[in-house]
């Protein structure tokens, strides 16, 4: 009861935001009507009015058939239902995002709080501020994740993109909180117009990317030969994924985002087993296909 309660509040949110800003745009629009109309003859000195900030939104909601994060397979054999409102204005942007597993199943690094049952097991909040020089960007931002399988924390990060093919992009997160350690993070991706419809391109959209984790606090401490988590800490090349899928126009401001991305480990450490049990305190991760589709309106 208590997670549909709360997937009506992110509707109710979302769909209390969207009404808020479009009665704000529709108001300004009559009153610009309003003020051209009033006094149609030319006049000497016109002093022009700042145009006022709008603010950018974009509303996402995925259905996939598993939840993957950083190659740790945090559901399986379940659709997950994943909302996302991102706000943005000037340079900075808030962005809220939930997880909803219809059917929770545990994992190697997945230990359900409602086993065989439909749960809204995290919320997650970021704040960023991004800056561009050219065809660079620098990004700053936190994250508070809201885990109800998991201990709550918190990351700061930093990334730089360049606007060239391939559009490489280099991110770094920190965790300050539950799981201290840093996730390094090397990203490609590129769309390819491959058909026209109703004016607006079809794009195929191809990504991969690739990470490498560095644990800093006793949790990461790996499985030693004792059969214990008293190991040296986990620094290893993590996990990688590769992406393929098209973006298709629906209406104006719609689109609707058909996917398939293969996950997998970068290195041995990363898929290690000692006597049936993880090296990586958080799991083995293993070959994985994650496919769904993400539906996105923008105003």
């Amino acid at each position: 009861m208590k997670n549909r309660l709360r997937v009506a509040l992110v509707v109710c949110l979302a769909m209390t935001l969207l009404f808020a800003l479009t009665c704000i745009v529709k108001a300004e629009e009559e009153h610009h009507s309003d003020q051209v109309t009033k006094d149609d003859q030319p006049k000497k000195e016109e002093v022009k009015e700042p145009e006022a900030l709008k603010p950018t939104v974009a509303m996402t909601l995925g259905l996939l058939n598993r939840y993957i994060f950083r190659g740790y397979e945090l559901s399986t054999k379940s659709l997950v239902i994943q909302p996302d409102i991102l706000v943005s204005l000037q340079g900075f942007s808030l962005e809220y995002w939930g997880n909803l597993d219809t059917k929770e199943r545990a994992t190697q690094s997945f230990a359900p709080d409602r086993p065989d049952r439909e749960s809204y097991n995290e919320t997650d909040l970021t704040l960023r501020y991004t800056k561009s020089f050219d065809k660079l960007s620098l990004t700053a931002g936190y994250t508070y994740y809201g885990l109800q399988y998991a201990k709550q924390t918190q990351e700061v990060f930093v990334l730089g993109s360049y606007d060239v093919p391939s559009n490489p992009t280099i991110s770094i997160y920190r965790d300050i909180d539950g799981y201290p350690g840093t996730y390094f993070n090397l990203k490609f991706s590129q769309s390819f117009p491959v058909y026209k419809y109703n004016g607006n391109d079809i794009t195929f959209d191809a990504g991969a990317c690739f990470g490498y984790e560095a644990g800093s606090s006793n949790f990461w401490s790996t499985l030693s030969s004792s059969g214990k988590y008293t190991g040296s800490r986990y620094n290893a090349l993590h996990d990688g994924m590769i992406s393929g899928g098209f973006t298709i126009p629906l209406a104006k401001n719609l689109n609707i985002q058909p996917l398939v991305q293969y996950w997998y480990p970068l290195s041995n450490k990363a898929h290690r087993e000692i006597k049936g049990l993880s090296y990586n305190p958080n799991g083995k991760l293993d070959s994985t296909v994650v496919y769904g589709f993400n539906t996105i309106y923008t105003f």
